[in-house]
């Protein structure tokens, strides 16, 4: 197992609440304090939970096999321009379907910028735009991220993530096909996206809370839909989505992961479930082989 390490629940549940700006550090240490082992501080306890980015390395940044770089874009919400991490196969015979790939809610970090890897790896386009570039970008800490993506509008980001596909679908190597892959805040804006592109030709948002109700019969893009099993938050909107789905007789397939928590695939942190993120993986790649090739 990469890096596998056993939490108390409760500390997990903390971390994700902190994680999420439901709580503040003050709040966290200090409740976390009981649940530290004698000697180890509730800050040395944060240090150990938060993301190791030298984990962040399936696909080596240098790999021969493929070709990445840092291209830009125009926003549409005047935040002037956007920037994103995008990757492709080195060798292309023809133009190839894309993939947007949409961080959590701390920017452009080294474990989205690897997933935008792993897609290019498996034959895709793909395309990572950062939220915070109109705020200078990631800006190298996870802490400082989450301060900074707290600031901008979220519906601003929404339209900068569209115009974010738009530019994949338009870009050279791209045939115009394009579907989008979400985390935590990108597992929602995912959902989003399959309300708002109509041409958008697949969406998985992984642990991503749900659109509105009333929103759902616009869905045209089929759904992969990745939930932990430990995620009350997000699950908690997952039965009303799932009724309007059926509802109105979209085409989507869900999995819940057994004894999983929020994040489970970023295996940067303590959360990641190495079985139920290859697994999720696997799918998400036989999702995409299906519906965008």
């Amino acid at each position: 197992m990469r890096g596998k390490k056993t939490y108390d629940r409760c500390v997990l549940d903390l971390y994700d609440r902190y994680a999420h700006g439901l709580i503040s550090r003050r709040d966290f240490l200090e409740r976390a304090a009981a649940y530290t082992a004698s000697g180890v501080s509730a800050a040395a306890l944060l240090g150990s939970l938060s993301p190791n980015y030298a984990l962040a390395q399936q696909v080596d940044p240098g790999d021969d096999s493929i070709e990445t770089r840092y291209e830009d874009y125009a926003s549409p919400g005047g935040a002037g321009e956007m920037r994103g991490y995008l990757a492709a196969p080195s060798s292309r015979d023809a133009a190839l379907p894309g993939v947007l790939v949409i961080h959590e809610n701390r920017g452009l970090n080294q474990y989205i910028e690897d997933v935008v890897r792993r897609l290019a790896v498996a034959g895709f386009v793909a395309f990572a735009p950062d939220a915070l570039t109109p705020l200078g970008g990631y800006p190298g800490t996870d802490d400082e991220g989450r301060e900074l993506q707290a600031q901008r509008d979220r519906d601003e980001m929404v339209e900068d993530f569209i115009a974010g596909l738009r530019y994949l679908q338009a870009h050279e190597w791209c045939s115009g096909k394009a579907g989008c892959v979400g985390f935590c805040f990108g597992g929602w804006v995912s959902n989003i996206l399959a309300v708002r592109v109509p041409d958008l030709g697949a969406a998985v948002p992984f642990y991503g809370t749900q659109p509105p109700e009333e929103q759902v019969a616009g869905i045209r893009a089929p759904l992969l839909i990745h939930h932990a099993s430990r995620d009350e938050r997000v699950n908690a909107g997952w039965p009303a989505y799932r009724a309007a789905l059926e509802k109105h007789g979209k085409a989507f397939t869900e999995y819940t992961y057994d004894q999983t928590g929020h994040g489970f695939h970023n295996d940067t942190t303590p959360r990641f479930d190495e079985a139920a993120a290859d697994l999720a993986w696997r799918r998400t790649l036989e999702f995409f082989r299906k519906n965008l090739v």
